[in-house]
């Protein structure tokens, strides 16, 4: 299916919130005194892929600024650059600590939590907030939407799943609380109508802008002939509600005047037949949520943990579950080395985009932190440390890239987290066994 992408004359405002706009060309003059002073935002996304990878064919060979990419990574040539492969880093609480198998489901549950998983099958499930959901609560109050969670695979999120693991484990990597998975969306449509809404419910909200504003009104005066009956003490109550009151005016009458403009995307009414499709199609909808400033903060899951999808795409007809556990056959590693790659390829073409975005200076990837990566490393160990981990982008100039770097061993992927939570200006003192600050990234 042809799509055709927002173009720099798209403006989009939400109700009762002013959303940053895309750069614009045609403003470039006007705003080149604002853009040398004003700081753009960060944004970060979280991407997950399942099974692990072949990391013989994953790493780099080299060191530093100096590494060349092996097989699987060399999609990526165009966005070099822009680049950090890290090796050397951990989740422990994928690990089995003591609760036996279930590698998959934990790998997915502990992912972006750095927690252990309680071994359910039961609704009494509990991780632990994911690192997402712990910055979209600092700072998710700037945007329109504090995050977006996005997917491939439906998903299960009852029954077990994985060696007495539930599904939503297997099926979630965002979790607002411990107990709470934020379920993700699969479908193209649903997901850029959650953005940026439909043009039914476009008219809807400016109905209830206009309704809602005369209501603010008609409270205000209602407010101003109640003073003279009250206390000190009460007025200054109600004169501190009324200041957010007024806040949310000046909300609603900045939507008012700017009302809403979807921006163009070609979707299909479901899900893609086509693999290739839908990957890419969410991979749009995730720039642009981005290019908007709808969000900041974004996850999206490339397969469910444990998947045992197809890939004829790259003449892949086995299960890619029942592949990894290859027992070192190297016919089996050399296909799912293939879906390694393919995916890699899906992921350039996102990044490439990103770089193309002018946003005054530096690119949309330049402001954003990318990480994609799993918490298996070989599908056929199932263990849970040197995992293929990647940040592309350069989290507003405050990443050192193009380069590959190596920890040492059992470094906590958690360090990595918290560095970019306070790159997004959402200072975090821990997660899961994070030791502070991971080094070497600037």
């Amino acid at each position: 299916m042809r799509r055709t992408t927002a173009n720099r004359r798209t403006v989009l405002r939400a109700a009762g919130l002013g959303v940053t706009l895309p750069f614009l060309e045609s403003l470039q003059s006007r705003a080149r005194a604002a853009t040398t002073s004003e700081t753009r935002p960060v944004r970060m996304a979280c991407l997950f892929f399942a099974n692990g990878a072949i990391m013989d064919k994953w790493r780099p060979t080299g060191d530093g600024a100096e590494f060349q990419f092996g097989p699987t990574l060399e999609p990526l040539a165009e966005v070099r650059d822009q680049l950090l492969v890290l090796e050397g880093l951990t989740q422990h609480h994928a690990r089995a600590n003591g609760d036996g198998p279930g590698d998959h489901a934990r790998n997915a549950g502990a992912f972006l939590t750095g927690a252990q998983p309680k071994k359910t099958s039961g609704a009494d499930i509990r991780v632990g907030q994911s690192i997402d959901q712990a910055v979209a609560e600092r700072i998710g109050h700037q945007t329109r939407l504090p995050s977006i969670e996005l997917g491939i695979d439906r998903g299960r999120n009852a029954g077990s799943c994985d060696s007495g693991y539930a599904c939503s484990y297997s099926s979630n990597i965002s979790w607002k609380t411990p107990t709470t998975p934020c379920l993700k969306e699969s479908n193209p449509r649903a997901a850029f109508e959650r953005l940026f809404g439909s043009p039914q419910q476009a008219a809807d909200m400016q109905r209830r802008i206009r309704n809602r504003r005369s209501i603010l009104d008609f409270v205000g005066e209602d407010s101003r002939r109640l003073q003279p009956a009250l206390s000190g003490a009460d007025r200054q109550k109600l004169d501190e509600y009324f200041t957010s009151v007024r806040d949310v005016e000046r909300r609603v009458e900045r939507a008012a005047e700017q009302p809403l403009q979807i921006p163009e995307l070609q979707l299909p009414d479901g899900i893609p037949a086509e693999l290739t499709e839908h990957i890419n199609l969410m991979f749009d909808i995730l720039l642009l949520a981005f290019q908007t400033d709808s969000t900041r903060v974004a996850t999206m899951m490339l397969a469910d943990a444990g998947s045992n999808r197809t890939y004829p795409e790259v003449e892949v007809r086995d299960g890619h579950h029942e592949l990894s556990h290859h027992q070192n056959d190297a016919a089996k590693m050399e296909k799912i080395a293939r879906i390694d790659r393919y995916l890699v390829e899906r992921l350039a073409r996102f990044l490439g985009r990103l770089k193309a975005i002018d946003e005054g200076g530096r690119s949309l990837l330049d402001n954003s932190m990318i990480l994609y990566g799993s918490a298996i490393s070989d599908g056929n160990r199932h263990n849970h440390d040197d995992l293929p981990i990647l940040l592309a982008g350069g989290g507003g100039g405050t990443l050192k890239t193009g380069r590959y770097v190596k920890y040492e061993k059992d470094t906590p992927l958690n360090n990595l987290f918290l560095s970019m939570a306070h790159r997004m200006g959402a200072s975090l003192d821990s997660l899961g066994d994070s030791r502070g600050l991971l080094t070497g990234l600037d």
